[in-house]
């Protein structure tokens, strides 16, 4: 008897190759003396992403099965790696002076930390390319573990070892019930491969019990992994808790990875069972743009605000993939880029006023940035009008078209949802604005209190500035001293208005995923 291996197609993974490459050499480089460490360590990761991102645009256009068809290549997976590679680019220099990677007085932890981000990636990459249950649930937790271990990292706050410690008995809770339910449509169907599963439900299985009850606890376990209400509770504590780089990342590459997989495993594998799982994923939207939404109304701190505000948005992309279309997809992976711009831009902003007030993420932090700091308040105020939903930003143009697409698959009710969805969230967010543009700088709360915040951000400038910057740097104004971040934060929301104003790149870029799984379908 002779074992004959699998073909591997090397061009096909050759981004999965980059990346696991980039995480040996990463950690090996965290090795390097504590002076150095920031820059090397950086430099690699961030050569590793683009790396990464030049073979995803090099494999872009090509429809194949890979490792005996436990992943697909195809435009829907490379356009969520490519937003997940961006939002790992721009949280890199984010983590710079964090406490999660340096602390005073201790060796710096970039090379852990780093590490720890690009595997996170990588589980991303390979979970939006999984087309059977084994890879899906490998995917799903090698994407999870890492930002278990990151939510936690900064040892010095008790908020973040609490985040860490909340999110992994969560997660672990959302892992199993996923589990459990793979293991149910397994059990249904006898395959693995979503092809396989998809022929047995057609043959007359759409309302077997044992499906039925896969189906319903694999949406759950999804829907803790996204946000979803109401399997949200975790998402408002765990985002305040965490390192705010880390809270930016997840905000955004977690939800880009799962939702892709969950319009492969849903429209693919489970399409001919669509009258069993279409109404229940609609009322799921709604509760989530309902309790977002609200949720964020008595927000004062900016992360638990933006915690809220995911949960609606997730409400708002799961109307995607209720359409149960094309066009449903094609405006989730638009509303999905839009959403990466819009967030990265508003936790930019958060992290420098994070370590140059004593505020934390309060939203007094922010308070009379127009007049002091244009160059902070301008993309907070873009991001936070996308988030919104107005006229002339990505965030309109997505909701737009997720609502022409709720329109085209008979649910104008899910339509009519994201319009006062969008319309309740206008008080929150115009609140961010107006405490940027129309309220003077909040007074200082005194040297006591002010000692304490900087040590729940991460550190302040003055208190801990970085090792290897020149005297004169180290003596300029804050805003000369936060040009890593400022640069990407301003070029995130020139994005978010350009996108916003011509869409149609970004459309005809989303197109593609939507044709790549159509195609995917017998």
């Amino acid at each position: 008897m002779s074992f004959t291996a699998p073909q591997i197609d090397y061009a096909g993974l050759s981004p999965v190759i980059a990346l696991s490459a980039g995480i040996c050499v990463v950690l090996l480089a965290g090795l390097v003396s504590e002076r150095r460490q920031r820059l090397v360590v950086s430099l690699l990761s961030l050569v590793t992403l683009a790396a990464a991102a030049s073979l995803c645009i090099w494999q872009w256009g090509e429809r194949k099965d890979l490792v005996a068809a436990a992943l697909r290549l195809d435009e829907l997976g490379l356009a969520a790696a490519l937003i997940a590679i961006l939002a790992a680019a721009v949280v890199v220099p984010l983590s710079w002076r964090e406490q999660a990677a340096e602390r005073p007085g201790e060796e710096p932890r970039h090379g852990e930390f780093q590490a720890l981000l690009l595997s996170s990636v990588l589980g991303m990459v390979l979970l939006a390319q999984a087309q059977n249950l084994v890879s899906l649930f490998v995917a799903i937790e090698l994407l999870s573990v890492p930002l278990y271990v990151l939510c936690g990292s900064a040892l010095g706050r008790r908020e973040s070892l609490e985040s860490g410690l909340k999110y992994l008995i969560v997660g672990s809770l959302g892992s199993a019930t996923l589990l459990y339910g793979l293991a149910f449509i397994y059990g249904g169907s006898g395959s693995t491969d979503f092809g396989g599963i998809r022929d047995a439900i057609g043959a007359g299985l759409a309302d077997d019990p044992l499906v039925l009850i896969g189906i319903g606890l694999a949406a759950t376990g999804l829907a803790f992994k996204i946000s979803i209400a109401p399997f949200h509770q975790w998402t408002p504590d765990v985002y305040q808790g965490a390192p705010t780089p880390v809270t930016a990342f997840m905000a955004v590459a977690t939800k880009v990875a799962a939702f892709c997989v969950f319009v492969r495993f849903f429209e693919v594998a489970l399409g001919p069972a669509v009258d069993n799982w279409q109404p229940a994923l609609a009322v799921l939207a709604a509760v989530s743009i309902a309790v977002g939404n609200i949720g964020a109304l008595g927000q004062d701190s900016l992360k638990r605000l933006l915690g809220y505000s995911g949960i609606a948005q997730a409400g708002y992309m799961l109307v995607g993939l209720v359409a149960a279309s094309e066009l449903g997809v094609n405006a989730l992976v638009f509303y999905l880029a839009a959403y990466a711009l819009m967030n990265l831009t508003a936790f930019a902003v958060i992290v420098v006023r994070e370590r140059e007030t004593e505020f934390g993420d309060d939203i007094r932090a922010v308070q009379g940035l127009g007049g002091d700091r244009p160059e902070l308040a301008w993309p907070l105020t873009i991001s936070m009008l996308a988030l919104a939903g107005l006229p002339a930003t990505a965030g309109f143009m997505g909701k737009l078209y997720l609502i022409e697409a709720a329109v085209d698959a008979d649910y104008t009710w899910l339509a009519v949802a994201i319009a006062i969805g969008t319309m309740i969230s206008l008080a929150y967010y115009l609140r961010v604005v107006a405490a940027v543009w129309m309220r003077a700088a909040a007074e200082p709360l005194g040297p006591e209190p002010a000692a304490r915040m900087p040590a729940m951000a991460g550190g302040s400038p003055e208190a801990d500035p970085p090792d290897d910057l020149p005297e004169e740097t180290l003596s300029a104004p804050p805003g000369t001293r936060c040009l890593a971040i400022l640069i990407p934060a301003a070029a995130l929301a020139a994005a978010t208005i350009f996108f916003g104003v011509i869409p149609s790149p970004l459309v005809d870029w989303a197109s593609n995923a939507g044709q790549a799984l159509a195609a995917s379908i017998p």
